[in-house]
């Protein structure tokens, strides 16, 4: 009984003062100036090199180029900001705030948009054409000079 009489007079103080909370379903928490907050990634603009990859030290990304994916695992990233550092591109982001909490470990995928995608696949196509015209051309330079080497020593 005593214990309950020795706390009533700081919850009749409390009852009467403003709550500490004034602004919070009102306005969202501004987070202090250097929090780290999240990774978040404008994956249109990523070229899918893999800096990012290798400079993660916990190794929570992942890049697949063709497929246009860049994956990150959320519960294993300690938002040390190496990646976006490391990335050319700049389409890396530290993000102020959190994710929301989930009831199981899973992984965040963003996918390339379709017509990204194509103009990607066009890119390589021609740099393929390319590649193997030159070495065409290369192989026919080679048979040439074989063949001037030839009549040169006959």
């Amino acid at each position: 009984m005593s214990k309950i009489m020795s706390f009533a007079p700081t919850a009749l103080k409390n009852l009467f003062k403003k709550p500490v909370t004034t602004t919070y379903p009102l306005e969202p928490f501004t987070y202090p100036e250097r929090s780290r907050g999240h990774i978040e990634i404008d994956i249109d603009e990523c070229i899918g090199c893999g800096l990012c990859v290798r400079s993660c030290p916990p190794g929570t990304l992942s890049v697949d180029k063709i497929k246009g994916t860049w994956t990150i695992d959320r519960f294993d990233c300690i938002a040390c900001g190496y990646c976006v550092e490391k990335c050319p591109k700049k389409c890396l982001h530290m993000v102020p705030g959190y994710q929301e909490p989930g009831d199981e470990k899973n992984s965040v995928t963003y996918t390339k948009s379709p017509e990204v995608l194509e103009a990607e696949a066009k890119k390589r196509a021609e740099a393929a054409k390319k590649a193997a015209e030159a070495k065409a051309a290369r192989e026919a330079a080679a048979k040439a000079k074989a063949a001037e080497e030839a009549e040169a020593s006959e």
